[in-house]
């Protein structure tokens, strides 16, 4: 494809996200019915539709209606693309640009902040003087980070295993697995380092997380809300335990078994009703269903689909996870509440809640990473049985 095909290819697959659709299930579609791009051409037509979505107000250029064409417009004429060149009517590619178009491209374009007007206030009130950094980092895109798997090696090791087969890393600050990649993201996959189970993808906040909880060898351990398992698999890099699994959505577990045979370790997936059977754990992981607020840059449309309807059904959620999971924390455990939220609703406001209602549990620690720390934004508490 040239690079006018993949502008257009972009401008016709933002159409039907304005349109409502998923941006993942319309590229998945799109790359399905388009046998004739290589890896290159969905790798760019994929950036272009995700760098609209992350600066949907900020690119719009005054005075054009919103679609694809004008996102893409504003977006190339921001980042310095050669407008001449690919507004040329080309084959497959857009048409030329009209007077109306170029006039409004001359103008300044509006200072916007990338969020739906009614997150705003919100997260301003969340997040404070950090508003500003945040609000800056989440137009652009997030960084790869990989988890070094200590129960294999350590994290030069794997760096070093990395190198060799053309995957530049550097260590994070962050944690002490956190390995960034500086180039040859899309290489990671096939890396033997990879297969072998030496490194694991995974944001660095939610490593430091992992990092910082109460953990040491003997333990019993729930990932209640596992998801894919990456959570679980990193505490069994760091102690030797028991591991159990669960996911209100089996689907969701349904590479943990792999997953955890590379990594070397083991991790028992159980329904709620074997739960109920089990005595109770020395530390339950909530990672609770939310906003994901701090992953928007990953997921930018997620946060122009997400309404104030949808915070409020996820707070009733999440609470009832909370109140679920207290019956499986045993005497003196503690159950640990995180979600990638940046929302108070979501965060400080659950724990509080749950405190009030718990008055046998305290809360001996609360923190935050943001994105403007290069990582995703994340929260987690650590709440305790007296």
């Amino acid at each position: 494809m040239t690079p006018a095909a993949r502008v257009q290819t972009a401008i016709e697959l933002l159409q039907e996200v304005l349109g409502g659709l998923p941006a993942e299930k319309v590229l998945t579609a799109w790359a399905r019915r388009s046998r004739f791009a290589g890896s290159k051409d969905r790798a760019a037509v994929r950036d272009h539709v995700f760098d609209v979505l992350r600066r949907r107000r900020s690119v719009l250029p005054t005075g054009l209606n919103e679609n694809g064409r004008a996102l893409m417009l504003g977006l190339l004429r921001q980042d310095g693309g050669d407008l001449d060149a690919l507004f040329a009517d080309l084959p497959y590619g857009p048409e030329a640009m009209s007077e109306i178009e170029t006039e409004a491209l001359s103008r300044p374009f509006p200072n916007q902040v990338d969020l739906p007007e009614w997150i705003v206030p919100r997260l301003e009130a969340a997040l404070g003087d950090a508003f500003g950094a945040e609000t800056t980092a989440i137009q652009h895109r997030a960084p790869v980070f990989l988890r070094a798997n200590l129960g294999k090696g350590t994290r030069q090791q794997a760096q070093t295993a990395l190198a060799a087969e053309g995957v530049v890393c550097e260590s994070s600050p962050l944690a002490d697995t956190a390995i960034v990649v500086q180039n040859g993201a899309r290489r990671v996959a096939q890396t033997k380092a990879y297969r072998e189970g030496l490194v694991e993808v995974q944001d660095a906040s939610s490593q430091a997380a992992i990092a910082g909880l109460p953990l040491r060898d003997g333990m019993r351990v729930l990932d209640y809300c596992a998801g894919g398992g990456g959570k679980v698999l990193a505490m069994a890099a760091r102690m030797k335990g028991q591991f159990v699994a669960h996911d209100a959505n089996p689907q969701r577990l349904r590479d943990l078994p792999a997953r955890a045979k590379r990594a070397g370790v083991r991790v028992d997936i159980l329904s709620k009703e074997q739960l109920r059977r089990e005595p109770g754990f020395d530390l339950v992981f909530c990672d609770v269903p939310c906003s994901g607020s701090g992953t928007w840059r990953r997921s930018p449309d997620a946060k122009w689909r997400f309404s104030e309807s949808d915070l409020g059904a996820l707070t009733k959620v999440q609470a009832d996870i909370l109140e679920r999971c207290v019956s499986y924390v045993k005497q003196d455990g503690t159950l640990i509440y995180a979600t990638c939220s940046q929302l108070r609703e979501e965060n400080e406001d659950q724990v509080a809640r749950f405190l009030r209602d718990h008055g046998e549990f305290e809360c001996n620690h609360m923190q935050r990473w943001y994105m403007q720390q290069g990582c995703d934004g994340f929260f987690i508490a650590h709440l305790t049985q007296r």
